[in-house]
């Protein structure tokens, strides 16, 4: 299983979008949304994805992450069965002095959203931040997407 670490950070304006190289349309669903385990079906564009994930350590940086692709139509069938709520997002990649930020602008009941994360290769590891980033937000609950889907962001 591998480890997964990220920082997570708001974005304060839309700068970010003249710099993305691509961006897809992501729908996801948790079939379990429990901290010690979620487990994630996601459409993103023409694939489909399951995921689990493990709890996060004490800064919230690393936790362990299994995924694999699965038929799209298989996670489409996989979504119906899904706990409510359902996250609606786009994701912008954005480099920025060698690393890939991923900025998720959300829709729906999260519309208003827009969060970037940073993969790292050490927690210690430090990042540049370019100037449409805002605070940062690692290891804040609120701002998981298995959170979002039971505390939507319009309704804080």
């Amino acid at each position: 299983m591998a480890q997964e670490i990220e920082r997570k950070y708001l974005v304060k304006n839309e700068d970010f979008k003249s710099l993305a190289a691509r961006s897809v349309r992501i729908i996801q669903g948790y079939l379990s949304s429990v901290p010690e385990r979620t487990v994630r079906v996601r459409v993103k564009g023409d694939k489909g994805f399951l995921t689990i994930k493990g709890i996060g350590n004490e800064s919230g940086a690393s936790r362990y992450e299994w995924e694999n692709e699965i038929p799209v139509a298989e996670a489409e069938d996989l979504l119906k069965i899904c706990e409510p709520g359902v996250i609606d997002k786009t994701r912008y990649l954005v480099e920025y002095e060698g690393h890939i930020f991923e900025v998720d602008e959300f829709y729906q009941s999260n519309q208003g959203l827009t969060v970037a994360e940073v993969e790292l290769t050490d927690e210690a590891q430090t990042v540049n931040k370019p100037s449409w980033l805002g605070e940062e937000v690692t290891g804040d609950a609120r701002y998981y997407n298995s959170m979002l889907m039971k505390q939507p962001f319009t309704t804080w």
